[in-house]
């Protein structure tokens, strides 16, 4: 039997290939839903939100977020393992299909060993991006230049031209989506808004700060920093500090998680669920970030997004709406006090990357 079957570990995997999911389900196309358990937190609501349907088989459950690197190599060995003791009942015996996966995080490099083991093609989903730097992203960088070197990847799917252009060398099959799933994401998201409503204090003018990055959270100099930064803008505007567990230990373990909590206008909230925050971000004067996503988002709602990174492989938003602040403090203020000359208009395209994906993969169907 021939059919697709989608890998997917972490929660902005889930939230990206949704649409693509509730595309296939709307035409009436079974496709084999694989969860290697990356992330924990939130799935389940995920999936509930976007209103697909559960795992068909889950993988690396350690009923816990993976996120540090000892966790991370034993569960990726695990799943690697067990994978390939069980590869003809996790693709349900399927030689001749083909495997999708989105990004860059390692689900992407672990589901390729799987697919391979059983003799299936890859896609990569929102494929393309570098940023010509090993550690910066790290691991994505060096996770999504490796899969596509040793050959696990045998269709890109990109959401750009330059994405096409970084990934020509490899001469394999090739799809230039002009939008990424986001866009269809948050399409489901605004639906989602005229049913329900958060958190009642969102009346009052304020901005949004969320920091997960490697290189952020974990360089002590670094988060002192940002930390300063933040209570800075905080006498300026109200904050809300969307905290991912990384981030709260990491602040805790460096002695700032206090010097924030003490700040009279930074509220710190626990990790938001992606149709939640979407709700902060959408009624937010502007957002601080170091995540990816968060610029792609604020790209397509046309949101000012100051980047807390010194570069960034992704295009959307630079020199309209987001600002890459290289943690310069006269950046940073500039940008405070002018992000209102930041504003764009969201993006009103009829486009659904998710329906060309799915136009693509026919043959597979």
């Amino acid at each position: 039997m021939v059919m697709i079957h989608i890998i997917i570990g972490t929660r902005a995997q889930l939230i990206k290939m949704a649409p693509v999911m509730k595309e296939f389900e709307t035409r009436g196309i079974n496709y084999n839903f694989i969860f290697l358990a990356q992330h924990k937190a939130t799935m389940r609501e995920i999936i509930a939100q976007f209103e697909i349907k559960n795992p068909d088989i889950v993988l690396g459950d350690f009923n816990k977020d993976i996120t540090n690197v000892k966790d991370m190599v034993f569960w990726s060995i695990r799943v690697i393992i067990f994978s390939f003791i069980k590869r003809k009942m996790i693709f349900k015996n399927d030689k001749k299909g083909i495997v999708l996966i989105h990004g860059d995080a390692p689900p992407l490099f672990i589901g390729g060993l799987m697919a391979k083991f059983q003799g299936l093609k890859v896609a990569q989903i929102e494929a393309g991006l570098r940023s010509f730097n090993f550690l910066k992203p790290f691991p994505e960088e060096l996770t999504r230049v490796i899969t596509a070197k040793i050959g696990l990847i045998d269709i890109f799917f990109c959401q750009d031209k330059q994405s096409v252009h970084n990934v020509a060398e490899y001469n394999k099959t090739t799809y230039c989506t002009g939008q990424n799933t986001m866009l269809d994401s948050l399409r489901w998201a605004k639906k989602l808004y005229s049913k329900k409503k958060y958190h009642k204090f969102l009346d009052k003018r304020f901005a949004i700060v969320s920091l997960h990055r490697v290189e952020t959270i974990l360089k002590k100099n670094r988060l002192k920093q940002v930390t300063q930064e933040i209570q800075k803008i905080s006498k300026r505007i109200k904050l809300i500090f969307i905290l991912h567990p990384p981030t709260k230990a990491a602040l805790k373990d460096q002695a700032l998680y206090n010097s924030l909590e003490n700040e009279p206008n930074c509220l710190l909230l626990p990790r938001q669920g992606f149709f939640e925050f979407n709700n902060f971000l959408t009624k937010a004067e502007f957002i601080i970030t170091d995540g990816g996503s968060n610029q792609e988002e604020c790209f397509y709602l046309g949101i000012p997004c100051l980047l807390f990174r010194n570069e960034t492989e992704r295009l959307e938003g630079l020199g309209e709406n987001v600002v890459i602040s290289s943690f310069n403090p006269t950046i940073i203020e500039n940008f405070v006090l002018n992000y209102k000359s930041y504003r764009r208009q969201p993006i009103d395209d009829v486009f659904s990357p998710s329906r060309f994906i799915a136009d693509q993969l026919k043959e597979y169907i």
